[in-house]
């Protein structure tokens, strides 16, 4: 297939971080997931790949070469892929060829496709050709969480399908059970799976906190036995959305070193996706960190040995035409996942599909990669993600400073110091400027200099400066948010906040704040104010990037 780059993809490959090498196995130390040998923290940021629907076999291979795929997945800034699969390929169609397969479902044309560009793939089995994306992947570095999506192969996932929850249509536990043991053994000396998802979404009129206990239970102990070398991922129920039953009663396991929970957040949880456009921005977004930490991540905030890490196995909004709901809801997840480091998987990296719905080379609006998996769909959407994908806590033994970076949501910018004089919005990473920052009423100081930012004024360009007890230089987290920067304006007395005008410029501003607690009228929900441009995060960091 002849390939077209953007001169936009070029600039912002070359941006893209470098993949350093982990020793593996993995295991888990309170909520951080370790490095088993150094006890270093790795970081997980995923990208989902889809292969659980009819086709039982990863999507994509009819638009490029397998080796292409995984290397789009490391340019893209992933470090891993949750890989899906359904029960049934491993118990009922694991000797199946491809091709046969795909004709089987009238897909003779698609086959071709993928004859085209993989050719052995075809003549494989189910399995083989899940163990060929396995090492290619492996071959490249990255890392992998296969997941067991769904047992009948389908599109998932609807309230009333018969894959929901144990017992119904076709989600019977024993083969359940059975497909994972397989997997789990199958995969003991391929390092690069580093985790096993017990279940995708679990959901529907059967859900009940014990039997998800004792299921929960019993496979994470049949996959620890099976392969005692990788996570075990277990999402909630409600759409893995759901794990506050934890609370009055923890999991006891066999497993603790190795156990990871995880839940799916996307604009539409909790709720439907229109209320990022209809409710004050500021207090909705604090109220929506504040609901899914209380029915999902309070496992990670529990502190010390009862803390458990936490996996955001699929975060998404559409990559075409982004809705100002779906961007609303971005701006507030990356504030929250940056400041906790969290470890997370995009949904998703498929550009297409090969059969959904009944349709025949469905695009994937969600998706990372293009119709033709060559490209980003949406390079500035990626780059919102990219400290999202870079580590920035929780190395136990770093000899660098805590500090902070200056993170700008609504871009994904971070803020870089160029001459000791003025700041502006760049590129996370290496050259990113680290901050210190006490509290409110306190300087944002320059690491390693006497200098801190200053408010020249509504609409004037933040400096840096020697002055730091000076009015303008004193800092304040305002809104109900706490995402708004504000220093007062000596004449007035009023807050000015940071601003960020737009992602075609990098200066950075500070102007009169808007959407302040009592002041919130017009702002989402009916009027034409909203705060996002003003949205700042100090982000904590003891890690010094090498890219």
């Amino acid at each position: 297939m002849e390939t077209h780059h953007h001169p936009l993809l070029s600039f912002l490959l070359l941006l893209l971080l470098p993949f350093s090498s982990h020793a593996l196995p993995l295991s888990t130390n309170n909520r951080w997931i370790v490095d088993s040998a150094t006890g270093q923290r790795v970081k997980l940021a995923c990208a989902n790949w889809p292969g659980a629907a009819e086709t039982m076999l990863p999507e994509g291979l009819d638009r490029q070469p397998l080796p292409n795929i995984v290397a789009a997945i490391r340019r893209l800034g992933f470090n891993c892929v949750r890989l899906t699969y359904a029960t049934y390929m491993v118990t009922r169609h694991a000797g199946d060829r491809v091709g046969r397969t795909f004709d089987g479902l009238g897909l003779g044309s698609v086959k071709d496709e993928i004859a085209r560009f993989n050719p052995l793939v075809v003549r494989m089995t189910h399995l083989q050709a899940f163990d060929a994306v396995l090492d290619e992947l492996g071959r490249q570095g990255v890392m992998v969480d296969i997941d067991n999506h769904v047992s009948k192969p389908m599109w998932c996932c609807r309230e009333k399908d018969g894959n929901g929850f144990f017992g119904d249509e076709y989600f019977d536990p024993k083969e359940w059970l059975l497909g994972l043991t397989i997997l789990a053994r199958r995969y003991v000396y391929k390092p690069q799976v580093i985790g096993m998802g017990l279940r995708n979404e679990l959901r529907g009129e059967r859900q009940s906190e014990a039997t998800w206990r004792k299921y929960v239970t019993l496979a994470g102990n049949a996959i620890h036995v099976a392969n005692p070398n990788v996570l075990i991922f277990a999402g909630g129920i409600s759409y893995a959305s759901v794990l506050s039953f934890l609370k009055k009663k923890p999991l006891s396991t066999t497993f603790g070193n190795k156990l990871v929970y995880e839940s799916h957040w996307y604009p539409f949880t909790a709720g439907p996706e229109k209320v990022w456009t209809e409710k004050p921005l500021n207090q909705l977004c604090r109220a929506k960190i504040d609901g899914y930490v209380n029915t999902t991540a309070f496992s990670f905030t529990a502190g010390g040995s009862a803390a458990v890490p936490l996996f955001v196995g699929e975060v998404g909004i559409p990559g075409t035409e982004v809705k100002k709901s779906s961007d609303n809801f971005l701006s507030c997840f990356a504030t929250w996942a940056a400041e906790n480091d969290l470890d997370w998987a995009w949904w998703g990296l498929q550009g297409g599909y090969y059969f959904r719905d009944n349709r025949t080379g469905m695009d994937e609006y969600f998706g990372a990669l293009s119709y033709f998996w060559d490209r980003p769909r949406n390079p500035f959407l990626l780059n919102r993600l990219r400290l999202m994908q870079l580590k920035n806590q929780g190395n136990p033994t770093s000899r660098v400073g805590k500090a902070y970076l200056l993170f700008h949501p609504q871009t994904g910018d971070c803020m870089i110091n160029n001459n000791l004089r003025e700041i502006y919005a760049g590129h996370c990473g290496r050259q990113s400027s680290r901050f210190l920052y006490a509290g409110d009423g306190s300087p944002i100081m320059l690491a390693g200099s006497n200098y801190c930012l200053r408010a020249g004024g509504d609409g004037v360009r933040v400096q840096l400066t020697t002055a730091c007890n000076a009015p303008e230089s004193k800092w304040w987290r305002v809104s109900s948010s706490k995402l708004h920067l504000a220093a007062k304006e000596e004449k007035t007395g009023e807050y000015l906040c940071l601003n960020r005008d737009s992602v075609f410029t990098s200066d950075v501003f500070t102007r009169k704040c808007v959407c302040l607690v009592g002041y919130e009228t017009g702002c989402m929900n009916g009027g034409d104010l909203e705060p996002t441009a003003q949205w700042f995060r100090l982000v904590e960091t003891n890690v010094l990037y090498t890219n």
